[in-house]
């Protein structure tokens, strides 16, 4: 069993530091999977969000690794539709509610499972105010170990943050009302050309390496340059970026 280290701690305040300034709910959610596997040693996953369609439990689906189409996980497993729909925040290994034995017999298992070399699943069924607001899975390939109770710990820290935001996210949709599109922000703050090519690629969540390569200028000439896009924004960071100007136009 791994001992969480202070990098670790790091890396999970970092996490929930994007949970919640992430402005595009979507890149968050794959952003999240992808932190994720610096922490839990998983091969493949899915974040799924609860459905308000009738008869249909999930949709939306954010993958990482995954092949087939698995909307229909939760309504085909038996043993987990209670699970999910009971307005409770849940972390578990299946094996924690069925045993192997039986769950290497199941149809899912033989038709999802096996297709992708999976074996081992971890569960987080995201609720608050006892509704279901969606669920994440992680899997563990044929051969791999199951997970142990040190990742549930990790995701049980995580919980509540992504439960505010996957709530707040179905109460007001994404966070870019109000917004400004990037070309508004060019348009209105009389940015040059190049700014405006560093302001895409910022909010493209390129980091700043990244940008010096794509754009081939040093780190002290993209430091200027967005600095003077702070200063004709009238903000002072990149959180504060994201706040006033959405990703997409």
């Amino acid at each position: 069993m791994r001992k969480l280290e202070t990098n670790d701690f790091i890396l999970l305040n970092n996490i929930i530091y994007k949970i919640y300034t992430t402005p595009n709910f979507n890149e968050m959610r794959y952003d999240l999977l992808e932190q994720l596997k610096m922490l839990i040693d998983f091969d493949s996953a899915d974040f799924y969000m609860a459905s308000n369609e009738e008869g249909k439990l999930l949709c939306n689906p954010i993958t990482y690794n995954c092949d087939l189409d698995l909307s229909d996980m939760y309504e085909n497993l038996d043993y987990s539709f209670g699970v999910v729909n009971s307005g409770k925040m849940l972390i578990y290994r299946e094996t924690d509610i069925i045993s192997d034995e039986a769950r290497v017999e199941t149809e899912y298992y033989k038709k999802v499972y096996k297709p992708n070399n999976w074996h081992y699943a971890l569960q987080v069924v995201v609720a608050k105010h006892k509704k279901f607001l969606g669920a994440i899975t992680f899997y563990r390939t044929i051969g791999k170990e199951d997970f142990h109770y040190d990742d549930i710990f990790v995701l049980d820290l995580l919980k509540e943050h992504l439960a505010h935001r996957m709530e707040q996210y179905q109460k007001n949709g994404d966070m870019t009302a109000g917004k400004l599109s990037v070309a508004e922000a060019v348009e209105e703050y009389e940015l040059t050309r190049r700014e405006n090519t560093i302001l895409k690629l910022l909010m493209s969540g390129m980091n700043n390496p990244d940008i010096c390569e794509e754009l081939v200028i040093t780190p002290n000439t993209l430091k200027k340059h967005i600095l003077n896009i702070y200063r004709k924004l009238g903000i002072k960071n990149r959180v504060q970026l994201f706040k006033m100007i959405r990703e997409y136009d």
